[in-house]
C-alpha cells in the first residue's frame, strides 16, 4: 500500500509539481494535491501525501471490491477483479475465453487468456482466477 491512491503530477508549463492523493469510496471521490514547493521538496511531500492518504483510508468505510466480495456489476460479470469473459467474432471464426489482466508495475499491463474451447467454460474460469491470485502475490 506504499503508493496506493498516490500519483506524481509534473506540469512544468504550469509550474506545478507534487503528489496527488485520489480515491473513491461508495461513489464519492476524495482528492487532494500536495505541492513540492509548499511542503519542502519531492521526498518530504511524498511523505506528507502518504500520511494524508493513510489517515483518509482509515476514516472511510472499507472498500467494496468484486474480487473479495464477489460483487457483480454491469462491468464485472465474473465477480473477480481483473477476470473477464471475452468473445471475439471474425468473419471466419469465433473465439471465446476468460482473460486475466493485471499491472505488475506502473504503466505496465499484463494479460493471459484461457480458451473455453480448450479447457471448457468452468476450467477456463478457474484457471483465470488462479492466474489472477498468482499475479496479485507478485
Amino acid at each position: 500500500m506504499d503508493c496506493y491512491a498516490i500519483s506524481r503530477i509534473d506540469l512544468p508549463e504550469m509550474r506545478s509539481h507534487g503528489w496527488q492523493v485520489s480515491l473513491s469510496r461508495r461513489g464519492r471521490k476524495y482528492s487532494r494535491f500536495f505541492s513540492d514547493r509548499k511542503y519542502g521538496g519531492r521526498g518530504a511531500t511524498l511523505g506528507i501525501a502518504r500520511k494524508f492518504r493513510d489517515e483518509l483510508v482509515a476514516s472511510l468505510p472499507d472498500r467494496e471490491r468484486g474480487g473479495t466480495t464477489g460483487k457483480f456489476t454491469r462491468r464485472n460479470i465474473s465477480g473477480v477483479v481483473g477476470v473477464s469473459r471475452i468473445i471475439i467474432r471474425t468473419a471466419m471464426a469465433r473465439y471465446e475465453f476468460w482473460q486475466v489482466t493485471w499491472s505488475p508495475d506502473p504503466g505496465v499491463r499484463r494479460r493471459v487468456k484461457f480458451s473455453t474451447r480448450r479447457y471448457g467454460e468452468v476450467r477456463a474460469f478457474e484457471l483465470a482466477c488462479a492466474a489472477r491470485r498468482e499475479a496479485e502475490r507478485g
